[in-house]
This record gives C-alpha cells, sequence and structure tokens, in this order.
C-alpha cells in the first residue's frame, strides 16, 4: 500500500479507521463478531455508517451521515434511541479543523433513521474543505468535500463514476481504488444496493429479508454503508446519485413492478414509499429530494462552472413499462410507438430546455441504461435490450437530435447497469457508418455485480455494431478528465472481486476533442 494512501486514509477514516481498512477489518466483522458474542450492542459509536457529501454547489455542499450504534440492528434503527439525538458539525479549510469556517448543530431523528442532512452554505467556489459531525463524546470520520467553481471558470476535472455494487457478490475494492484516483467528484449511476436475500454461495453474507418493508431497507442501506472502501469513497469527494432499479426492486417502471402477480399494485407503491424515504435518508440529498409518500424529484441538473453540466436522470419512476414482456427482444414493434418514454413528458422537456439553454464546455448525462443502439444479436436478426433505450426508441432518437442541434458543445451520455464496460459514439442515424456522431457514451462495468467477470472480448457484438469501439467483462469503474480541449476517459478494471485487495488497472482509454464527438483511442 502507497504511503501517501495510508496516510490519506488516516486523514479521512481516522487512525482507526485505517488500520481496520490495512488489515481487512471492517464495522461490520466487528458488530457480526460482537453479536455472535451475545452483546446486545455490539458497537457503541454512533458514527459506524461514515460521512458523505454531496451535490455541490459553488457556495454550498450537502453533509451527511446518520448514527447506528447497532448498525444490523433488524428493525432498521440502528440501535439508536426513540428520540432526537442532537448533532454539531464542522467545516473547516484544513483537515485538523484548526481553520473552521462553518458549524451548527442540527438533530438526528427517529422519523428519517437518525439522519444527518446537512445544507453548508456560505462556502467559496471551487474550494477543498473538510468536514465531521460530533455527538456527545463521539467525533465522526472527516470527510473531503469540494464547491463547484464559479459559473465563469473553465479549469479542470477529474471525474469517477460508478454503479452496480451487490454486496453479497464480491469486495468493494473498486471503490477503494476509484478514491485512491483522489477525484474532485464522483457520480454514482444507480443499484447502489440491491433489495435480495442472501443468495447460495455468497462471497460475503448479506444480512436480512428481501427488502420490502422500510426496516428492511433502512438494514441493507445499513450494512452497505459499515463497508469500508464504500465509506473511503464518500469521504473523499462530493457526490452525485441517481438510483436505477435495484434501489427499490428488479425491473420495476413507474407503479408497475417486476411482476404483478406477486406484487398488487397498492403493496408495491407501499414498497416504493419504504424505498424512496430510505434512500433519501442514505443519500447526501438536498432537501428537495425528500420523497413525498411514493414520489421523490430526483432528476437535478449541477453546474461545474463554465467547463461541464450534468444533466442527471431518473429513467425509472416515469417510464412506460418495458416492451414485449422486457428482456433481449427482436421484431418488437411495440418499442417503436412514438408515445413511449423512458423519461416522462416532463423530464425530456426539462432535459431538452437545458440543452437549448447550455454555455458549458460539455454536457454530461447522468443516467441508468444503455443509451446508444446496440443490435445484441450477431447476424441478420436484430435483438434489442427492452428495459434500455431501445425499448424506447423514438424518446431517445427525440433526445439524442436536441443534443446535436441545440447550444449542446460536447455531449456525454454516462451509463451503468449493465455490468459490463462499453464505449460507442452516438448517432442521429444507426445502420450507416457515415452518420453524424451527436455525442459520445461511456457506459461502467459493475463495482462487484457478476462477480470477476472474464476477458470474452464480445467480438461478434462489436462486429454489429460499428459505432461500439470498447467492451470489457471486468468489474471496476471509470475515470475521466475534463479540460476545455479534451475529455479523456479510462476504463478501470480489477482481475478479481471474489477476493479482497485487487489490484486496479487501465483496460483502455480513449480521448474526446472539443467539438469532435468521436472517441480516439490512446
Amino acid at each position: 500500500m502507497p504511503e501517501s494512501h495510508l496516510n490519506r486514509r488516516a486523514v479521512l477514516l481516522g487512525g482507526a479507521g485505517a488500520i481496520a481498512i490495512a488489515a481487512g477489518g471492517s464495522t461490520l466483522a466487528r458488530a457480526e463478531s460482537a453479536r455472535g458474542a451475545g452483546l446486545a450492542k455490539p458497537v457503541r459509536s454512533p458514527f459506524t455508517l461514515g460521512v458523505a457529501s454531496g451535490d455541490p454547489y459553488p457556495d454550498s455542499v450537502v453533509l451527511w451521515t446518520r448514527l447506528a450504534t447497532d448498525p444490523l440492528a433488524e428493525d432498521g434503527l440502528g440501535g439508536m434511541p426513540a428520540r432526537g439525538v442532537p448533532v454539531r458539525w464542522q467545516v473547516a479549510t484544513d483537515e485538523r479543523f484548526t481553520k473552521v469556517v462553518r458549524s451548527g448543530q442540527t438533530w438526528a431523528t427517529p422519523r428519517e433513521a437518525h439522519s444527518v442532512h446537512i445544507e453548508a452554505a456560505g462556502l467559496r467556489p471551487g474550494t477543498e474543505y473538510f468536514y465531521r459531525f460530533r455527538t456527545g463524546d463521539d467525533i465522526s470520520p472527516v470527510g473531503r468535500t469540494r464547491t463547484a467553481p464559479a459559473p465563469h471558470q473553465l479549469g479542470e476535472l477529474t471525474m469517477c463514476f460508478a454503479s452496480c455494487s451487490h454486496y453479497g457478490q464480491g469486495y468493494f475494492t473498486a471503490y477503494r481504488r476509484l478514491a485512491e484516483d483522489e477525484p474532485g467528484l464522483i457520480l454514482h449511476l444507480g443499484d447502489y444496493q440491491y433489495e435480495y436475500a442472501a443468495g447460495a454461495n455468497e462471497v460475503r453474507k448479506v444480512v436480512g429479508p428481501e427488502t420490502i418493508r422500510l426496516a428492511d431497507y433502512r438494514l441493507r442501506h445499513a450494512q452497505y454503508k459499515t463497508d469500508p472502501d464504500l465509506q473511503l469513497a464518500h469521504a473523499t469527494a462530493p457526490w452525485l446519485v441517481v438510483w436505477d432499479d435495484h434501489e427499490t426492486e428488479n425491473n420495476w417502471a413507474d407503479e408497475i413492478p417486476e411482476d404483478s402477480s406477486q406484487t398488487p399494485g397498492a403493496a408495491f407503491m407501499e414498497r416504493r414509499k419504504a424505498a424512496f424515504q430510505a434512500y433519501y435518508e442514505n443519500m447526501p440529498l438536498r432537501r428537495t429530494a425528500r420523497p413525498h409518500g411514493a414520489d421523490m424529484r430526483l432528476y437535478r441538473r449541477l453546474g461545474w462552472g463554465a467547463l461541464a453540466t450534468f444533466h442527471m436522470l431518473d429513467t425509472r419512476q416515469y417510464r412506460d413499462n418495458q416492451a414485449c414482456g422486457d428482456g433481449v427482444k427482436a421484431n418488437c414493434a411495440e418499442r417503436l410507438t412514438p408515445t413511449r418514454s423512458i423519461t416522462g413528458e416532463e423530464q425530456e422537456r426539462w432535459l431538452v430546455d437545458g440543452f437549448h439553454r447550455s454555455r458549458a464546455r460539455w454536457d454530461v448525462l447522468g443516467q441508468q441504461v444503455f443509451f446508444s443502439q446496440i443490435d445484441l444479436t450477431p447476424g441478420a436478426a436484430e435483438g434489442f435490450n427492452m428495459d434500455a433505450w431501445d425499448g424506447y426508441k423514438v424518446n431517445r432518437d427525440r433526445i439524442a437530435e436536441a443534443m446535436g442541434s441545440s447550444a449542446v458543445r460536447n455531449g456525454v451520455v454516462l451509463t451503468g447497469d449493465v455490468h459490463r464496460h462499453w464505449a460507442a459514439e452516438v448517432k442521429r442515424t444507426y445502420g450507416q457508418p457515415d452518420s453524424k456522431g451527436v455525442g459520445t457514451e461511456l457506459v461502467t462495468t459493475s463495482i462487484t455485480s457478476g462477480r470477476d467477470g472474464n476477458d470474452d472480448p464480445n467480438q461478434a457484438v462489436l462486429d454489429e455494431n460499428p459505432h461500439v469501439k470498447f467492451h470489457r467483462n471486468r468489474r471496476g469503474y471509470v475515470r475521466t478528465r475534463f479540460s476545455a480541449k479534451e475529455m479523456k476517459a479510462d476504463f478501470r478494471v480489477l482481475p478479481f472481486v471474489t477476493k479482497p485487495d485487487a489490484p486496479a488497472s487501465t483496460a483502455a482509454s480513449f480521448v474526446v476533442e472539443d467539438r469532435d464527438p468521436t472517441l480516439n483511442p490512446v
């Protein structure tokens, strides 16, 4: 382990946290050990779930923590009392907190599982800050965050993005490797946690039943948050988060569950309400995202100076049901229906309006499922994924057309979901090799979902789709570097996740130059 990384962990997680990571330990392991020994309250510190920040503006950022003395408590309330607990917070310009610039006190209440969302305001643009919390004699780990630059500033940005972290299918080492890149911003594009009960032959034990009730979702989020590698990634930089399906239930669509025969509509909406509440409680989101029953406004826009605008989309809550029974289908006429939408009309208008008003060098869509057309059936037949934008073709084509004909200077689509690395050029018209490109798409593989993966190049699918330039079936994340002249993307991979402490390497790199939506291999 490089000394600089250990020192950074010592700053962000505290000496004990750094030692636990270096030794392969975790809060969860200690909690399970103590539980096995019959202790009623296996962990005393209320800061077992770490700290996080998110949604940075030029003058403010969200600071998050959630108190839990027993993070694996079956009721999902983390062993906390049925009353409010006062929590103090501080923001400083140095990691030793000799220069505190903002501070205050709030209450962590049972109503929101003793989570805390502080919108720390009055900060300087483009500035690195450190933050921490305190309740009683207990002090949280230290987190590092950053405000967005002033609107007129270009500058540069290292941004990493990730998706699909199934606790039972591997170790979250990719989060640690991502944190070691010390990005200025991190995007998570969905499937932050999985709803399933423990399965056979899991790498790590998932606790609790399939998540249906609020207590189940709270417990599942808490188990994930005990992971030291995930805690490190949260403490390293501000996050922008959006969900996909597994934060609620596999392949749900608006008010429609995966299997209506098993989950009637009213029961699903109660489940959705519980999932949304727990998601808000466990993410560094602003008050504007607080759910109202089974509804939660998650799509939003965030500027990073004059360099980039991030349009964060929700492709689950407003979509029509998947066409032709879902899955990969051929000859599905339903997917061509003009009124079908994956965004809903209101979100589409919001996005297109943002395109027309853009003044950024790069317009970046943070979203969940494959945007570019991709024929998954080699040969004369065609097969498209109905869960992706291919199942909503007209909606996708309208947005691609708007990206190419609006004020957008450089369009970039970021995608998760499919547990593979992909890189593609977004076209106005697919099937025509010389069709004008309107943007590029970078698809990140999973953190763990799918386990270790393999080195199958999937050449048949690449040959079928000449606009798709890269594929790799390994776990990892994507690291990007935005500047005024170019965007560079590094597809980072790990050789294994079924064992801890895998190294990371770069499987491929591409450069996209200003005003030229072409993926140039490096």
